[in-house]
């Protein structure tokens, strides 16, 4: 049974406010089969799949989870908008395209980002959710400069030993003191976020306010996810 299909459903659903009896009286079900489509008690067939699609106005590959994007668009190199100011930048061997799609899902995701914590008005949440991303790039950047045995140790002034720990450390400070701050704890005598008036963040919001560098976001999530699903797996 696809895992995905309960999941999106419910949340098609939940994302336009239609109550549960409206959705399936639209879908021409009952309730109560509605609900066990959304709970994944019993598995629908092709008929219903494609009636749902149409009905919330998604593709069939978004509702069974193999496209992040509403619209089931497969994002390819070429679609990704550039960030960079100095323009298309050159393919290496090193890596070759697939090293050039990540640097501008990371690019154009982060983009994304920080444009949704400057919706927040918390200067707290920007300066923390920053710290952390700069702490990571700076653990990368130890690592990569490690790879060559020529590169000498005393560029950084902390000691390799304790550099990836600490670092971690410093960012589980970044990441509860923003979370604070998006719930509106106060940490520190720093902000907190304001409760916003726009309307809730769903795959379409982001896909028509942030246009080609939403896709970047989208496939970070799913990609991400899968490599999580993939520790957590019972069948490792």
């Amino acid at each position: 049974m696809n895992s995905d299909f309960p999941r999106i459903i419910t949340l098609l659903r939940k994302e336009r406010g239609i109550s549960q009896k409206n959705a399936a009286s639209a879908l021409g079900i009952s309730q109560a089969l509605l609900s066990h489509y959304e709970k994944g008690i019993r598995e629908c067939g092709l008929e219903f799949l494609v009636k749902t699609a149409d009905y919330y106005n998604v593709s069939c590959d978004y509702l069974l989870g193999r496209s992040p994007e509403p619209a089931g668009k497969t994002i390819s190199y070429e679609d990704i908008p550039e960030q960079d100011m100095s323009g298309r930048e050159k393919i290496t061997a090193a890596g070759g395209v697939m090293a050039s799609f990540n640097k501008k899902l990371v690019v154009n995701s982060t983009s994304v980002l920080f444009s949704l914590v400057q919706k927040t008005g918390s200067a707290s949440m920007l300066k923390e959710i920053s710290s952390y991303l700069m702490l990571a790039i700076y653990k990368m950047f130890r690592i990569v400069y490690s790879a060559n045995s020529k590169n000498d140790p005393r560029f950084f002034t902390v000691p390799e030993v304790t550099a990836s720990g600490t670092a971690t450390a410093a960012m589980a400070v970044c990441e509860a003191n923003a979370s604070a701050a998006a719930k509106g704890v106060q940490v520190n005598g720093g902000d907190v976020a304001k409760e916003s008036n726009e309307s809730m963040i769903t795959a379409n919001s982001l896909s028509e306010e942030y246009s080609g560098s939403a896709s970047s976001l989208l496939n970070v999530i799913k990609n991400s996810e899968a490599r999580i699903h993939l520790l957590t797996s019972s069948d490792k």
